[in-house]
């Protein structure tokens, strides 16, 4: 049943949610593997630019 869309931040994160699981086919275990997947990847490339462009190199 899909959700009501407003501006609400916890509304793009519930509908983000519905999206993955529906993409899973419904398999909250393969969604949440997804997302650790997911996760660990954007680690890596955010380690990966650490080393490239170190913290005291960094503008903000």
């Amino acid at each position: 049943m899909p959700r009501e869309r407003t501006l609400s931040a916890l509304d793009e994160y519930e509908l983000a949610v519905d999206e993955i699981v529906a993409a899973c086919d419904g398999d909250l275990r393969d969604a949440l593997r997804a997302l650790m997947l997911l996760n660990e990847r954007l680690e890596l490339r955010l380690e990966q630019l650490c080393e490239v462009h170190p913290p005291h190199q960094r503008l903000h």
